[in-house]
């Protein structure tokens, strides 16, 4: 399986995860009377909306080069990313709307038994974000990794509610606005994971230098290649999934222009099948008899 594959099955993964959650926090909240939990529906449902706009982005993604996009279409990624940012920011304001309208007016105390919904909703997000960040890890997906970070988001937003409802039935109904005092944290909790989830893409659309470590494993696939003496100056820059370099690599400055030619090809073709990650190489030619 490709890695674009491995992608939409980790999409389609956080979409059913989300529209079951989604469900059964909504009608946990409205039966269990806790508006904390509804708070957590309303960020679930958000997620599954993020989650298909994920899909979309990768299958858009591993469109291959055209005319207009001869670099492909990867830059769909981030992009997506700031729209999941704003779908949560959208989120966190109207939970926190409500919030402060309800501390504002008596509530009715929570159901116990909604305690026992949310530890397993917290298992569960726990789970699908650990499978979701490795993944993310493993593809260099910056918009999987943003769907990851709304599972943890999610799974601490239900262990504010879990904490709330708790606290509410533990000291009665002097204490019954704890729940909607844990939604109120759950949307600035939310706030605070869209800045962490939106400077990583920001910076992937302003191709911001944080590859050290793919630099250096291509400048040691590069002298592996016979001919090449070293490599120099390496830009790359990320583009969805994959990586575009721009390789400066010197050769015996004797040669003639068609063995150098020879030499690039052969460095291209060696760096694009040792690392996967790569999409596109540019190589340029240095003579070894000279300052570059």
């Amino acid at each position: 399986m490709d890695r674009y594959q491995k992608a939409k099955k980790t999409a389609s993964f956080s979409i059913v995860g989300n529209i079951l959650l989604a469900t059964a926090k909504l009608f946990a909240g409205i039966f269990g009377n806790s508006y904390a939990l509804i708070a957590d529906a309303i960020e679930s449902t958000t997620d599954i909306f993020s989650s298909i706009l994920v899909y979309w982005g990768i299958k858009y993604a591993e469109r291959p080069p055209d005319e207009n996009h001869p670099y492909g279409h990867g830059k769909i990624e981030p992009l997506v990313t700031f729209i999941v940012v704003g779908i949560l920011i959208t989120s966190a304001t109207i939970i926190a709307y409500q919030a402060i309208i309800n501390i504002q007016s008596p509530q009715e105390l929570p159901e116990s038994w909604t305690l026992g919904v949310l530890l397993v909703i917290i298992l569960w997000k726990e789970i699908a974000y650990q499978i979701m960040k490795r993944r993310s890890e493993e593809l260099k997906s910056t918009s999987i990794k943003a769907d990851a970070w709304h599972q943890r988001s999610d799974a601490i937003t239900s262990v504010a509610a879990f904490l709330g409802i708790s606290i509410a039935l533990l000291f009665g109904e002097a204490f019954a606005v704890a729940d909607d005092w844990a939604a109120l944290f759950s949307a600035f909790f939310i706030l605070y994971n869209s800045y962490l989830i939106f400077r990583p893409a920001l910076g992937e659309i302003m191709d911001e230098h944080f590859h050290e470590e793919l630099q250096s494993l291509i400048h040691e696939k590069a002298n592996e290649v016979p001919g090449v003496i070293n490599t120099e100056k390496c830009y790359v820059r990320k583009a969805g999934m994959d990586y575009q370099v721009d390789l400066h690599a010197r050769v015996d400055g004797s040669i003639t222009v068609e063995e150098g030619h020879t030499i690039a090809h052969a460095l291209q073709d060696h760096l694009l099948q040792e690392i996967t990650e790569l999409k596109y190489v540019l190589i340029h030619i240095e003579p070894g008899n000279k300052e570059g």
